[in-house]
This record gives C-alpha cells, structure tokens and sequence, in this order.
C-alpha cells in the first residue's frame, strides 16, 4: 500500500510540474495537506491516493483510463467523483436550494469516501484562503458555510464542521470576526480564575466519587457565538454557555453516574438538560448535556461521554475507521445506527478484503432521489429513474407539453433519457404543444402521468367533436338538409334541446364526440334532427331556409360527399395498422364503436369481414389533394445474405428520402436467402414506387414489394 501511495505521489507531483498556487508555493503542496488530512483520519491507500490525484484529471489534462492502468479502477473511480463534484456551481443562496445542492453532493457521492476528500480538499482551501484574491473571498466563504459545513456535520465530522465555520466567518465577516475575537479574549482573562476553580471543585467531586475522569475545557466558537447573538437579538455579554467542560468517563453507566454527581456540586439550569445517549442525533453524536449555575452565580455547561462518544463526536462517519466497538452489545454498535458503518469497522479490523470494503462504502445517502439543474442553475429534485419528460413538467405544464428535444450537459438525448445528479439539462420546445402518448410509458412522476393524460383527453375530445360535425353534417346532407340550423336563427335553441332530450345527452360538445367515437349512428341522429326542422316549433318561424331542393337532394343521394382526411387529425382519426393506407389509395371508413374513424384501403381483408358483418358503420372517405404530413406503410425485401446487406438497403431508402420506422428480420436464423421487413414512411404511392424502384436496382435485392393485408 505504501508503494502505491508513492506511487500516486509522484505521478501526481510529475502532472503538477511547473504549477504554482496563489501564494507561490509548487501546487503539489495542496494535494499533499488534502492526503495528510485524510491520513489523520485513517483513510484506507486507495482513499490517499485519490487525494494526491483528486486534481490530476481537472488541472492536467490525465484521462481516466490513464489513471485505471496505472493505479486501478477504485482510484480512478473515486478521483473522478471528486472532479465531478468540482465542476458544480453553486450560484443561489435560497435557503432550500442550499439543502437541495447538499443531497445532490451527497447523491452524487455514490462512496462516502469522496465527499470525506472534497472535505479535506474544502478545509485546506478554506486554510490558505488569505491567498487568493479578496473579490473571491465571499463567494467560497458562503459556500463552504451553506453547503461543505452543514455536509461536515451531517456526516458527523465535527471539528471539522467547527474549523469551516470559522474559516469561513473570518473571511465574510472580517471586522465582526475581528470585534468578537477581542471581546472573547477579556471574557476569557476575566473569567481564567472562575474557570480554574470550576475544574478543580469537578475533579475533587468526581476523585471523591472514585469515578476515573478525564475534563476538557470547551470553548463556544465565534460563528457560534455570532450566529446566537445574531438570531436571540442578544449581546455579548448575555451568551451564558460560552464556556463548557467535556467529562470523558470509562463506561455508558458512568455517564448518568457522573451526571448525578455534578448536580449535586452545582444546581442545575431548570429546562438546559438533554439526553443525547438515549436519543442520538442524526449523525450519531452522543452525550448528555447539562447547564450548571457555577461559583459567582456564572452558567457553565457540562458535556458527558465515553471515549468512544467522543471520537465519534469529533470526527463522526471518519470514527468508523478510527475506532473499534470490542462488544457488538456495547452502546457504540447502537450508535453506529447504519449496519454498513459498522460492517466497515469488522472489514477493515478483519477481513482487510479491499474488494469488499469497496462495496460497503459505496452507499447512496440519498437513495430515493435525483438532483438536476435547469439552464438557470435552479436544482430540481426528482425521483430516482425520472426521465427528461418528466424533468420538463416538472418545470412548467406548458414545457412539458411542447418538449421535442432535449441536452443534457450540452449533449443531445431522447426524451427517454433517464437523469443523474448533476446533469444540466435544457429542454427544446416546439410551438404546437403535442404530448406523445408514448411518454406514458416510461415517465415517472405522478405530475408528469396526469399533464399527458389530461391533454390527450382534451385533444381527443376536441379531434372526436370535429369528426362528429363532419359526419353528422354528411348525414343530414343525405336527408336533403345543406346545414345546421344557425344559433341565432329562430327557435334553433329550443331544436337543439329537443334533439339532445332523444339522444339523451348533456351537451352539443358531448353529442358530437359521442357521433365521432361511434358511440351514436349519425344517421339516426340525422334523420331525428331532419324531422325537428321539417315539423318546425310551435310559436316559432319555420327554418326553411336550410332545406335544399328535391333535385339537389336527389343528386347528393346518389354520391354522398365522403369525409376528407390529410393526416393532420390526431385521435379521431386511424389509420389501420392491418393495410397501412397512403395517399394515392383507394380508402373507406370504419366508425368503430368507441374508437372514432379508422380509415383502410379498400381492398384490406380485414376491411371486407367488417363490411359483411356491420356494413351501415362504413362511411365513404378520400384523400386531401395536399396531405399535411408522410405515411407508413409496410414492404418486404427479398434478399441474399451478407455482410453490409441491411446497410445497403437502408443506404438506398435513404436516398429515396424514405424514414425507416421499423425493421424486422424474423425469428429465423441465418440464411442464403432471407426476407426483411420493412416499415417505411412516405408521402404517397408515387413516393413508395420511387422507394421501390431503387431498393430493386440495389446489388443482394432479389425483389421488394409492399405487404398485402392479411
């Protein structure tokens, strides 16, 4: 392991050759502290080695297969989650946004030991930061205070929690640092003497007690200090709990045992009594606290705790290598809350298996979720396999709905794409908002699923009505009538109602969905309505004006105008998957109960068995003379096997612009000769023969054709 570490050593002091920092020294310097740090820490070789390279890939160019070669994939896995990390950007200071870019950072640390480096890293930038220039000074001192400190003490590193904290005021804040700095050394040489006689009084008390203690004095920091001030509105001289003392005793009895023993020297504080060794914080810190009213009527707070309490609360999950529960009973192994920290110890004391230590420290802190940025550096939290789709409803309805394209990190992804932590991702809009019923199928949030299905419910009903205007308007047209009664004409309000009373619906909007969907025949419905405008309202002038003449009647009912379809409607109109029409064919239509119009061609087989057994819902249908957009249909290839055959064919559809949707090559296994098929899009039959025309002219094509209906 040593060698290793040389090793990384002096590759990373060769890749940082002729590099300074800003003070002057040679930058190798700044790797060296980062691994020192995690060495006090007792981080395993791969972890030190990660630190003496954690800037190699950022600032010099190394590659990382170059760094898997030369020292393994773990290292190289880890330098890379750390210049991952480096290349975010911190840039709004809303309270939740910051909580939301400390799970991200945690998120993206897929192994705790990347973000125990960024720590070190942070600590020994926050160090030296007196060297870089002062415009600099409050950015970096606001982040490290907003988002690596509170990571510091989530994970339970509390020193070095501390050590940000101040760092970080005394860079922000210089003049208040400076003020409380001068106001904590008088408090401190006023109170030297109060202090001293406290400790002495303790130690009797406890020797007294036969009870083996070790007393530390505790200072509150000045952030602390400030922030308390800042938040309580109160002054220096009102902060009572300024000065503290540490009591480490042998065992978890001796804890309540010492307690009991310093409220008999001093009273206590009423309501200043915590039992953290029962209720454990988050991060697995464990004492009990107490304020005792001391000699001169002065507060002093009393911190009590084992040994093993007290590594854990200086140096949190990096305990977890310092320290070795003997007992698995013991308190500690309580503490330990996660049984992965724990394993780890057994690993590292045991086992020494690299391999499986590895997989223990790769823990997801945040399992459930992923974190993302928008264009403007907002971070949006989503779950865990969400999509771009549903990153774009996430945003904004409206995005959602016109999303056609998406970058994720200034590269172009599918929609389907599924987002990390981390990813800047931009979404592209078209103008006409036109979800994809597709999307259904792979979005993840519950807002997502709703917007699409609410708009293509809408869209449907709105395409159904329109369809059922146009057929019932064909059907009274057969009836002899040229058009709906106007809404202002007279006594049409009252020939409507009458007319939704026989249907039996609520609305003319439902009754002419109901017409498109082939829930209602629009002939009934026409002839019903044909007899309301020939009988005429009573107290109301007859509309007669909209009856057409006996001969004009008699020549619609000859030839029916049929509905013209161009492509451009959406739900209330198909088009059979079974014959795949196209412009240029002979068509019909099936008013399916339920299903709107699905449009066949004329000669489809399918097509003929609906025809002899529900013939009166066929209702005639032609081309547009301008169809808005291309058309599948399918074809089948005929060809001999070979290398860079499919590459050929598809090389020669492309030249004829014709889209591949679909290629099928069967369940059979390689043979001399094979059939492919194909669905291809085109704009019509005149389109399809130039398609075919050239795949029969392509070398290995024996014959193309289109697929008959079956």
């Amino acid at each position: 392991d040593l060698e290793q570490v040389r090793q990384a050593y002096r590759f990373a002091d060769e890749a940082h050759l002729g590099q300074l920092r800003n003070s002057g020294e040679p930058y190798i310097t700044h790797p060296i502290a980062v691994a020192g740090l995690c060495a006090e820490w007792k981080l395993d070789a791969q972890a030190l080695m990660a630190a003496l390279l954690h800037d190699a890939i950022e600032d010099c160019g190394v590659t990382k297969p170059e760094l898997i070669e030369r020292f393994g994939a773990p290292v190289a896995e880890l330098v890379d989650g750390l210049t991952k990390l480096d290349k975010l950007q911190f840039s709004t200071r809303e309270e939740n946004q910051a909580e939301s870019f400390r799970k991200m950072l945690l998120a993206m640390a897929r192994d705790v030991r990347v973000i125990l480096i960024k720590l070190a890293d942070r600590s020994h930038n926050m160090r030296t930061l007196s060297d870089v220039p002062r415009s600099k000074w409050a950015r970096i001192s606001s982040e490290t205070l907003e988002i690596y400190a509170p990571i510091a003490y989530r994970l339970g590193l509390n020193q070095t929690y501390r050590e940000l904290q101040e760092l970080s005021f005394s860079h922000l804040r210089p003049w208040r640092h400076a003020v409380l700095s001068k106001a904590l050394e008088r408090a401190r040489s006023r109170r030297r003497d109060l202090i001293g006689k406290v400790q002495k009084e303790v130690e009797a008390a406890f020797e007294a007690a036969h009870i083996p203690v070790r007393l530390a004095g505790r200072e509150k920091t000045l952030y602390s200090i400030y922030k308390k001030m800042d938040e309580k509105h109160l002054s220096f001289a009102q902060i009572s709990d300024m000065y503290g003392f540490r009591v480490i005793v042998p065992s978890l009895a001796d804890c309540y045992t010492a307690l009991g023993v310093l409220h008999q020297l001093y009273k206590p504080v009423p309501g200043k009594f915590k039992d953290l060794i029962a209720i454990p914080k988050a991060n697995g810190y464990q004492s009990l606290h107490t304020m005792l009213v001391g000699p001169s009527a002065v507060n002093v707070e009393f911190q009590i705790r084992t040994q093993a309490m007290h590594v854990v609360a200086e140096s949190g999950v990096a305990a977890h290598w310092l320290y070795k529960a003997n007992e698995p009973d013991s308190p500690v192994a309580a503490r330990l809350g996660a049984q992965w920290l724990q394993s780890l110890l057994d690993i590292q004391n045991e086992t020494r298996d690299a391999a499986e230590f590895l997989d223990h420290v790769k823990v997801d802190l945040f399992p459930e979720s992923v974190y993302v940025f928008t264009p403007k550096s907002k971070i949006i939290s989503l779950p865990r396999g969400a999509t771009v789709v549903d990153f774009a409803y996430a945003i904004h309805s409206d995005v959602g709905d016109r999303a056609v394209a998406a970058r994720i990190n200034g590269e172009q992804v599918p929609l389907r794409t599924e987002l990390q932590s981390g990813d800047a991702v931009e979404i592209v809009t078209a103008t006409v908002p036109a979800p994809n019923p597709a999307w259904l199928s792979f979005v993840r949030t519950g807002r997502a699923r709703s917007k699409i299905r609410h708009h293509l419910k809408t869209l449907a009903q709105a395409d159904s009505e329109k369809l059922g205007e146009k057929l019932l308007l064909q059907a009274l047209r057969g009836e002899g009538v040229e058009r709906f009664p106007a809404d202002d004409e007279a006594g049409s309000t009252a020939l409507w109602s009458k007319l939704l009373h026989f249907t039996g619906n609520r609305s003319r909007a439902e009754l002419l969905e109901d017409i498109g969907l082939g829930k209602r025949v629009a002939d009934i419905v026409a002839k019903r309505l044909a007899i309301l405008i020939a009988e005429g309202l009573e107290g109301a002038k007859r509309p007669d004006a909209i009856r057409v003449s006996q001969e004009q009647f008699l020549r619609r009912q000859e030839r029916q105008a049929p509905i013209t379809v161009d492509g451009s409607e959406s739900a209330s109109v198909r088009y059979a998957p079974c014959c795949r029409p196209i412009p240029g064919d002979a068509i019909i239509g099936y008013l399916g109960r339920g299903e709107g119009l699905v449009v066949h061609t004329a000669d489809c087989a399918t097509a003929r068995k609906l025809l002899n057994k529900d013939s009166d819902r066929f209702i005639g249908v032609e081309w547009s003379d301008e169809p808005t957009r291309a058309f599948q249909t399918a074809i089948v290839v005929t060809l001999n096997n070979g290398k860079g055959v499919l590459a050929r064919v598809a090389s020669a559809l492309a030249g004829a612009e014709a889209d591949i949707v679909h290629i099928d090559m069967g369940q059979e296994g390689p043979q001399e000769v094979t059939d492919l098929r194909f669905i291809i899009a085109v704009r019509d039959r005149v389109h399809l023969a130039a398609a075919l025309r050239a795949l029969k002219r392509t070398p290995a094509v024996l014959r193309a054709r289109r697929a008959s209906s079956s």
